[in-house]
Formats: C-alpha cells, structure tokens, sequence
C-alpha cells in the first residue's frame, strides 16, 4: 500500500506539471499577446503635413514678359486678313509713319504693336467684310525701335539689331570694347519709358575686370548705351 501510494502522488504530480507547461504555452499565444504586438510599431498613418516627399513639384517660378514690339519706320509689315487672300499685303512703314493696305489707306502705324495695330485694321475693315480678323507681323525690324545704339568711348560705336535677351555684355563685345580713353564705370543706359529718358547706371569696368554679372543687364528695343570719356 505504501508504494501503491507513492506511485499516485509521484503520476499526479507529473500530470500537475504538464497542466502548468500547457497553461504557460496557452499565455504566450493568446489574443491579447498577439495585440501587444513588437515595440517597433509601424510609423502611424496620419502624418504631419509638412513632410511632403521631396520630390514633389513646387510652384512654376514667375517669369519675365519682354515687351511687347513697337513699330517704327523702315519696318515691313505683313498684313493677313483670315480668308480674305486679296487683302493680305506686305507693306514698309513710310517716312511719315503710316502704311497703306486694300481699303485701309494711310492708317498709322509707328508707336503701335502688331497686335495693336491688327485691331484698328479691323475696324476700317468691318465696314466692308463681315467679322474681319487680322494679323501683323513684322517681317524686317529696322527702325529705330528695333535697335541698340552704342555711342561714346568704345571702338566702334554703331547701331546694333535688338534682340530678345541682349544683355549690356554682348552689346559691348559687338562694338569691339571700350575705348583708350573710357570711362566705364561712369557708363550708363538711356531707356525711354512713357515718353521720358531713364538713365541707368552700370558699370562697365566691374564686368569686364571683375565679371561682376550685376552689372550686366538686360536691354530693350531703343535702349542707348553711353560710355564717356574718362577724366584727367
């Protein structure tokens, strides 16, 4: 009886063992360990605005509109008028600054844009054809308007063909540099606005010594670039 007895306390306290390893596995595995989830979580959805991928497109930088092209005598317009072949013509601005096309007889042209020009066409031209529409386009820029004067203390001072994006630089390298006798950081830019003669100041010698770019700035059509003599 007394091995009998040990026998059953020895089985009861193995299944008693084998019960709590069972349980302890059952813990690890449970729903609520398996929410707990690992520390390092994933980085939670809503995040702050400001961290945008920095890839992502900015905004289109504002850019610069050149002005819009004066006529000027010399100037060769050409006029079309949309399905009207017989009104169309090429014509020179004259000396007196006006032009003469079919129907439209000495209609001023000089101070006026192409587009501004296209218009006041029109309005003669709806006397005669319905809803007319027309275009000008300037064909040989030469006047005045056109051009960048160079005068002054420079090798060889000229007129020079205006281009869209000319800088100070390039007009000066057409003329061949400044001069034996130049005073070039006394140069200066005369640009006419609304009727009235703005100088500009630049200085000629800090781009050309130094490759100071400020000073390099763009022209327009009919800007006056003066460079004077140097002082003894």
């Amino acid at each position: 009886m007394t091995r009998g007895t040990s026998l059953v306390k020895t089985l009861s306290l193995c299944i008693s063992l084998l019960l709590s390893l069972c349980a302890a596995v059952a813990c690890t595995t449970s729903p609520s360990a398996a929410k707990a989830g690992p520390t390092n979580a994933a980085v939670p959805v809503n995040a702050p605005a400001s961290a945008q991928p920095t890839g992502a497109p900015s905004a289109p930088p504002n850019l610069s509109v050149a002005p819009a092209y004066i006529i000027g005598p010399g100037d060769s317009l050409e006029v079309f008028v949309w399905r009207n072949p017989d009104l169309s013509s090429k014509v020179p601005v004259r000396p007196d600054g006006k032009i003469s096309t079919p129907l439209v007889e000495d209609m001023v042209a000089v101070g006026k844009t192409p587009t501004q020009l296209a218009r006041d066409i029109e309005k003669v031209l709806s006397e005669y054809v319905k809803s007319p529409q027309v275009n000008v386009i300037v064909s040989q820029p030469v006047s005045a308007f056109s051009q960048v004067k160079v005068i002054g203390q420079v090798i060889k001072p000229q007129s020079l063909p205006y281009r869209e994006g000319m800088t100070v630089l390039d007009a000066l390298l057409a003329v061949g540099g400044l001069g034996q006798y130049a005073a070039g950081n006394r140069a200066k830019v005369v640009r006419t606005e609304g009727g009235k003669q703005v100088p500009i100041s630049v200085n000629l010698e800090k781009i050309i010594d130094k490759g100071d770019m400020t000073q390099n700035i763009k022209l327009q059509a009919g800007d006056v670039i003066v460079v004077p003599e140097t002082r003894f």
